[in-house]
């Protein structure tokens, strides 16, 4: 079985500049990245600097976010992240939802896919019990109602089993739903669903390398269409600390990921 595309999502390494996401992901032998903008502080330098950092590596990025949609008007920004992630060639932009008025966010989402479908780049709706749209159901919901060929729902596979969503969920979804998804592994039963401030800890400092905890990660990589690529969400505050040169960080989890899926073909084969 051949490999699918791996990425190092941005959020293993949150102190990193954006030049050092590419590098990182580079070295350590990754087929993509993640960039992660902070508007306030990304120029046209920066844009200028990452995109010659991606020439030099041959690194492609596979999304860049996180365009975070919250209650008023649409912010400006978002689609300027949708633009920079345009510009750099990027596939993907990531955006959750933390507006409670959903006619809102449908609205919203739907003008970021349409400026997203105009630039030439894919948006996709992470789902989880940290946004306002929480479950799988809820973000496909979302999906039929936009209706745009340029919208996208992303499986992130802590939030799919802590929402209570199966990998059996994720293969019923039509395959032209799914752009990419994010990957880690986490102890069970984990954080509590109904502790917000439990969620979102876990979220960013619970995370462990895959197959070194308890979620349905064989069945979950089963279930995906074929070739899409994964994107490595390994973050915590563990790998942070374990590593915390970020090259040696970026290695890291490239090894532990490619042992966990050189198994996974195996058994599949078996």
């Amino acid at each position: 079985m051949s490999r699918r595309p791996l990425s190092m999502a941005a959020g293993i390494m949150p102190e990193a500049t954006p030049v050092q996401l590419v590098e990182a992901a580079a070295q350590a032998g990754f087929d993509m990245g993640g960039m992660w903008m902070e508007p306030g502080e990304w120029s046209s330098q920066t844009t200028r600097d990452v995109a010659r950092r991606l020439r030099e590596t041959g690194l492609q990025l596979l999304d860049i976010e996180v365009v975070w949609i919250k209650p008023g008007a649409l912010d400006p920004d978002h689609l300027r992240i949708v633009e920079v992630g345009a510009e750099l060639g990027a596939r993907n932009v990531l955006c959750v939802s933390s507006d409670p008025d959903r006619e809102a966010t449908i609205d919203k989402l739907g003008q970021i896919s349409a400026h997203g479908g105009r630039a030439g780049i894919r948006v996709n709706l992470e789902f989880g019990l940290f946004t306002a749209v929480r479950t799988l159901a809820a973000a496909s919901a979302i999906l039929d109602q936009i209706s745009s060929p340029n919208l996208y729902v992303l499986v992130d596979s802590l939030h799919l089993t802590r929402s209570g969503g199966t990998p059996a969920d994720v293969r019923s979804l039509p395959h032209a739903r799914i752009s990419y998804v994010q990957l880690c592994d986490a102890p069970c039963p984990g954080a509590d669903p109904s502790d917000p401030q439990q969620i979102i800890e876990e979220a960013i400092d619970g995370r462990v390398p895959l197959g070194q905890g308890d979620l349905p990660l064989v069945e979950l990589v089963r279930s995906l269409p074929g070739g899409i690529p994964i994107a490595i969400e390994e973050r915590s505050s563990r790998l942070r600390a374990g590593w915390p040169e970020l090259n040696a960080r970026a290695r890291a989890c490239y090894e532990s990921t490619s042992r966990f899926l050189d198994a996974c073909d195996e058994n599949t084969r078996e």
